[in-house]
């Protein structure tokens, strides 16, 4: 396992990073999720990967029942997220960003939350008081570091010329979408990507800044799985997989799974061990949420990590070139 330090983060945070967006009943799973989480650990994983909404708070629970059976608090980097719209109405607020750490807090069984993501944007919100309610509560050491999931570059910079302007702490992170497979519509309300030809000009910032990215969805929602083809697509009826089919199966995403189908076989590894190393390979400061589900998916996803592709690999894979 590969560690690096951040700012604002007492420990050194994993490159790969627990993800814990598992579907279904997070009640039914309880003791896979506290075995799965022994297992990684054990494999080196340090950093976790939750939020406020997950599993209707279960997951946090359960994660903080796991924390307090294993006395492993102070080697753990907890980052959860809050704010996340309902069904109701958009949550970026300063009142629900509070309610949400202090749910989040109980739910976890600390008093400290190492990374805190505002898991969603609201633009017509100004950023201001969602900026002083975050720095409050850094000041008052219950979060480390704290920055935005899904919010574009452009809302980013306005939260931390705020944040200079009024001597506040500034958001230090960031969790995009990125991944090999480009999303070809949005798949929920609010998602921002800098996957694709599209979202140049978004890495050519990340990769100046070096800010820190936690990017979600690494493999495509499992496009790189290799079950999905462009003749079974109508068979796909469970509602994740149907995100897949939704908004990663167009041509280019299958000529971008075709390449890495014959760079894993020359590679020996597999399909989604490509999709993996491809992140890491790009010039971007990049912790990757990848939500493995056996201990044995884990170590194909380290030893992905410690894969080097040639930058003309790395054209030919996002089809930039057509020799490698």
């Amino acid at each position: 396992m590969k560690y690096s330090n951040i700012e604002g983060v007492a420990k050194p945070v994993s490159r790969i990073v627990q993800g814990t967006a598992f579907s279904g009943r997070v009640s039914d799973k309880r003791d896979y999720m506290l075995g799965l989480f022994d297992d990684v650990f054990e494999l080196g994983i340090t950093t976790f990967d939750m939020a406020h909404n997950y599993g209707g708070g279960d997951v946090e629970r359960i994660f903080g029942h796991w924390l307090e059976t294993r006395g492993v608090r102070d080697e753990v980097v907890i980052l959860t997220k809050g704010a996340h719209h309902s069904q109701d109405r958009k949550r970026v607020t300063p009142f629900d960003i509070e309610s949400d750490i202090c749910d989040s807090l109980a739910r976890l069984g600390t008093d400290f939350l190492d990374i805190y993501l505002l898991h969603r944007d609201d633009e017509s919100q100004p950023v201001g008081p969602i900026v002083a309610k975050l720095d409050e509560y850094h000041r008052k050491g219950v979060i480390g570091l704290y920055g935005g999931s899904n919010w574009s570059i452009e809302r980013l910079q306005e939260a931390n010329a705020w944040a200079a302007a009024n001597g506040a702490e500034p958001f230090r992170a960031s969790s995009p979408n990125f991944s090999l497979a480009d999303q070809i519509a949005v798949p929920w309300e609010g998602c921002i990507s800098i996957s694709g030809p599209g979202s140049h000009d978004e890495r050519a910032w990340y990769q100046e800044a070096q800010m820190p990215l936690f990017t979600w969805s690494s493999l495509a929602g499992g496009f790189f799985s290799g079950r999905f083809r462009p003749d079974n697509l109508d068979s796909f009826s469970d509602y994740y997989d149907r995100v897949v089919v939704d908004f990663y199966c167009n041509e280019d995403n299958f000529e971008r799974l075709a390449r890495a189908q014959i760079l894993a076989l020359e590679k020996s590894l597999t399909v989604a061990q490509i999709a993996v190393a491809y992140i890491f390979n790009s010039p971007l400061n990049v912790y990757a949420l990848i939500a493995s589900r056996s201990a044995g998916e884990l170590q194909q996803n380290i030893e992905a990590l410690e894969l080097e592709l040639s930058p003309a690999e790395m054209a030919w894979l996002d089809l930039l070139g057509d020799t490698r």
